[in-house]
C-alpha cells in the first residue's frame, strides 16, 4: 500500500503560530453573546463567510447527512432557512434536531450548536425568502425559516502546542 497520500496528509500544518487567546472564565453566561463577539472578530480578521456552518441532520433510520448553510439570525434560536422539499427539509420534518457547525480556520476557532429545531411563521419565511439576493419578487411557498432551539453550544479554541480550549454551554 503507497503510505504517499498518508504522509502527505501528516505533514500539513495543523494550526499558525499566531492565534486568538480564549480564557473561559471571562466566558459571558450567555452563548449568543460570545457568539456575537466571535464573529466581530472573524470579520475583523477578514474571515470569509463567517456566517456559513455546517448543518447535520439525521433521517428516522439515523442516516447522517451534512451541508453547507447561512445562519440567518441569531435570537433564543439560531435561523437557517431551506425548502420543506429539500432532503434537509424532509429530514428535520422526520427528526426536528439538528447540529450546526462555524470553523474559522484563521482563528483556530470553531463553535458548534445542537439541539431542537423547530419551524417560523409563513410571514418570517416569506420575508426570508424577499431578502435572499437572488430573490426576483416571486414567492416560494415551500421556503421555510427554522430555528435551532440550542441544547448544547460549545467554543473551541485551537492551540498551536496541542492545548485547545473547550468551552461548554449545557442549555
Amino acid at each position: 500500500m503507497d503510505d504517499s497520500f498518508r504522509l502527505m496528509l501528516r505533514a500539513l500544518p495543523d494550526f499558525p503560530e499566531d492565534l486568538p487567546k480564549f480564557d473561559p472564565v471571562g466566558a459571558p453566561a450567555d452563548p449568543a453573546e460570545l457568539f456575537r463577539s466571535w464573529l466581530e472578530e472573524a470579520l475583523a480578521a477578514g474571515v470569509r463567510q463567517p456566517h456559513a456552518f455546517s448543518l447535520a441532520t439525521a433521517d428516522t433510520g439515523g442516516n447522517l447527512s451534512s451541508r453547507m448553510l447561512i445562519l440567518k439570525d441569531l435570537d433564543d434560536g439560531w435561523h437557517f432557512a431551506t425548502s420543506r422539499t429539500s432532503r434537509k427539509g424532509r429530514e428535520l420534518e422526520a427528526n426536528p434536531r439538528a447540529a450546526m457547525n462555524f470553523y474559522w480556520s484563521e482563528l483556530g476557532r470553531q463553535i458548534r450548536v445542537a439541539g431542537a429545531v423547530v419551524q417560523l411563521s409563513e410571514a418570517a419565511s416569506a420575508r426570508d425568502w424577499d431578502e435572499r439576493p437572488a430573490a426576483d419578487g416571486s414567492a416560494n411557498p415551500e421556503w421555510q425559516l427554522y430555528s435551532l432551539q440550542p441544547m448544547e453550544v460549545e467554543f473551541w479554541q485551537a492551540d498551536p502546542g496541542r492545548r485547545h480550549i473547550r468551552h461548554r454551554y449545557q442549555l
